[in-house]
Order: structure tokens, then C-alpha cells, then sequence
């Protein structure tokens, strides 16, 4: 349909000429940016995050989802951050420009936090569907949320399991640097540290995002006996550290965030992935009732994209539909308006019931330990 000002007469002749009324050619937009890594070792983790907003929009779009009683057609503005800090300001500021009410991302930390003092600027409304560094929330921002729980939880729940289920006494500890892999290495150091339970951090080693090679490391630690390695970062690394733990034979378990817990670990660490060897956990899960209802949502994504969900698409899709629900509610797409309202939301989704505490991080937040079998991830439990 041609586009122009709706009060140009040319275009009213041109609209009524095709049996348009004014009104449906002016229809308003609702621009809901996301940014994710679509490029680089997390395209696959980006991809889905984005394919799962992708979705939540298509579903606003044919319910007629209405702001104020005004029919709105929604709007996905998608952006690659790379996992790159630059690039997220870089993307942040170009979703602005281009007059987005509203951001689902980042997925990385590293990402997430200098570009929320971007929309912080701009007074528009962010929620990651994936970020975990507790710096994220505590900068003061009132636009900035999450609908995942974020390090210090799953830090200290993994450090528990891994010596209360695990019986770990030697720990072995590794992180990428970045800001999500450090930062749930530290906790997760902090949760041993304070367990108890005779466990010792024997080591703890340093490698980056981009890395294939950790023999000198591995090797390092090989000798001092570990029967756990943690790992603080993405499955793009994990895979072919497993392969070289294996090669240098070594069997200690391997614990780590939700960074790792997707469905393309499998193939990343081909033959090395060995049943119960890999113990990791989600920054969110479902239980009882809510199973079924996320369950249909996994095979509703299949069907429309061909593709597996890998971890955080249902909850991209949760956010999305967390800032409609608060437009709805304010009556407004304005961030002025919808942020209160957002703050204030208790909403059903997909992943559970999305509300927001003080910080803007997830109430009562869930998380999911997983682990491999036969080349599938397996859900052990949902703890809280």
C-alpha cells in the first residue's frame, strides 16, 4: 500500500479509490526493538531470543491487540549486537533513532549493561530476556528489567548442588572474563565458600569468549586432582573444552550456568558429552500446570520456525508480552505512561507469572537444572 501523510489529499483520493478508509491507512505502529547476537560463537542463542519476540509479536498482531481502544500494528525492529559491547551502544542507540517504545534485550551482560544507560537516556522501557549480572538492575534505572533470575541466585543454587548432590571436594573453577562468565564464577566461588561441606576451590583459571585452546589450562588443573570444573560462559567454548577434557583424560564433572544449557551442546562436544557429565542450570523453569502451557508454546515455535527452542525464546516472548500487557494497562505505549504500569504488572506467561520486584528483577524466580543423556538435555529439577 502506498505510504504518505494521511491529510495529503493525493493519498486520500488514492486510499478512496482503492476502498480504503483513512483510519486503516493511518494505522499507528508500535516499534518493539530487539537485540540480540545474531552473528559470532552466540547466533544461536541470539537467534532465538529473537524468533521468540518474533513470535510474541505475530501473536499481538492477530489478536488484534488494541492500546486504548485503538487498533495498533506491532512492530519487531531486530538488531545483531555480535555479543559485543560496541556494537550493543552501537545497536541501542540505532533502535532510538528508529523510535522504539520498547527493547527486549540484551542476551549477553556484557551488552546489556552499557546499552540500558542508552534507553536509560532515551526513557525507554528494556527487558532482558537473558542477562544475569545483578549490576544490570542495581544501577537505579526505572527502565530496566528482567524476567530471569540473575547471578547471585543461580551462583549460589549451583554451588550447593555441586556439594550437597554432587559430593564435590576439590573445585576447579574457569570463566571467559566477560561480564556474565565472571560474574556467575564469582558467585558460584562465593556459594562454595560459604557451604561448607569440606569443598575447596583448588584452582581457579582464566580464558575468553573467542577461545579453541585450553590445554595449558586444562592441564594446569589435571594436576591438581579435580572431581568438578565450573565454567562461567557460553556452549561455543564449553563444547570444545569437553572434547579436550576428555582427550587429556580427564573426568571430572562439569558444572555451569545457562549459558550452557542448550540444545546445540550436544553437538559441540560431540562423543566427550557422556551421560551426567554436565550439570547445568537455566535462569528460569516451569512446574505443574505451567508445564503443559510451555510445553505447547515449544512446539508452537518448532512449528513456526523450524527449529528447536534453545533457551531463551519463551522468554523473550514473556517480554514482549509484558510490555503489552502494561501498555494495555496504561492505556498508552508511552514509556512515561506504560513504566509504572510495567512495575506494577502481574501478568501469566508462558514461563510463569511475570512480576517485578524493586530492582525490576523477576519475583520469585525459578531456576532449572539440566543435564545430558544420550545426546538430549534432561530436566533434573526446578528449584526456587
Amino acid at each position: 500500500m502506498p505510504t504518505c501523510p494521511p491529510v495529503a489529499p493525493f493519498c486520500a483520493a488514492l486510499a478512496l479509490m482503492l476502498g480504503l478508509s483513512p483510519a486503516v491507512h493511518a494505522q499507528r505502529e508500535i516499534r518493539i526493538g530487539s537485540a540480540a547476537p545474531v552473528s559470532g560463537p552466540a547466533a544461536h542463542q541470539g537467534k532465538d531470543t529473537e524468533n521468540g519476540a518474533r513470535l510474541a509479536i505475530e501473536d499481538l498482531n492477530a489478536r488484534g491487540a488494541l492500546i486504548d481502544g485503538e487498533k495498533v500494528r506491532w512492530v519487531l525492529l531486530a538488531e545483531d549486537d555480535a555479543s559485543d559491547p560496541k556494537q550493543g551502544t552501537a545497536v541501542a542507540q540505532k533502535l532510538v533513532d528508529a523510535g522504539v517504545v520498547a527493547v527486549v534485550g540484551h542476551l549477553n551482560s556484557g551488552t546489556t549493561v552499557p546499552a540500558s544507560k542508552i534507553y536509560h537516556s532515551a526513557g525507554i522501557g528494556q527487558i532482558s530476556p537473558a542477562a544475569t549480572t545483578p549490576l544490570y538492575t542495581r544501577q537505579g534505572f526505572a527502565s530496566a528489567f528482567r524476567v530471569v533470575a540473575n547471578d547471585d541466585l543461580v551462583g549460589r543454587s549451583l554451588a550447593r548442588y555441586a556439594i550437597a548432590t554432587l559430593k564435590a571436594k576439590n573445585i576447579a573453577v574457569i570463566d571467559d572474563r566477560t561480564a556474565f562468565g565472571q560474574g556467575l564464577a564469582d558467585q558460584f566461588v562465593k556459594g562454595v565458600k560459604a557451604g561448607g561441606g569440606g569443598a575447596h576451590i583448588i584452582s581457579r583459571q582464566f580464558t575468553t569468549d573467542k577461545a579453541t585452546d585450553f590445554s595449558a589450562i586444562l592441564t594446569q588443573i589435571r594436576a591438581r586432582q579435580p572431581d568438578l570444573i565450573f565454567y562461567g560462559g557460553m556452549d561455543a567454548v564449553a563444547g570444545p573444552m569437553l572434547k579436550q577434557m576428555q582427550a587429556l583424560g580427564m573426568h571430572a564433572k562439569f558444572v555451569s550456568g545457562d549459558g550452557v544449557c542448550s540444545e546445540k551442546l550436544p553437538l559441540l562436544a560431540g562423543d566427550a558429552l557422556t551421560d551426567d557429565l554436565v550439570t547445568c542450570a537455566v535462569a528460569g523453569g516451569v512446574s505443574g500446570a505451567q508445564e503443559a502451557v510451555y510445553t505447547a508454546f515449544t512446539e508452537r515455535y518448532l512449528q513456526r520456525f523450524k527449529l528447536p527452542v534453545q533457551t531463551y525464546a519463551p522468554y523473550a516472548y514473556d517480554a514482549v508480552m509484558a510490555f503489552a500487557a502494561a501498555m494495555q494497562a496504561a492505556r498508552s505505549s508511552d514509556p512515561v505512561r506504560y513504566l509504572p504500569a510495567l512495575r506494577a504488572l502481574k501478568y501469566q506467561g508462558v514461563t510463569g507469572v511475570i512480576a517485578f520486584d524493586a530492582y525490576g528483577d523477576l519475583n520469585n524466580a525459578a531456576l532449572t537444572l539440566y543435564t545430558y543423556r544420550k545426546g538430549k538435555k534432561v530436566r533434573l529439577q526446578v528449584i526456587r
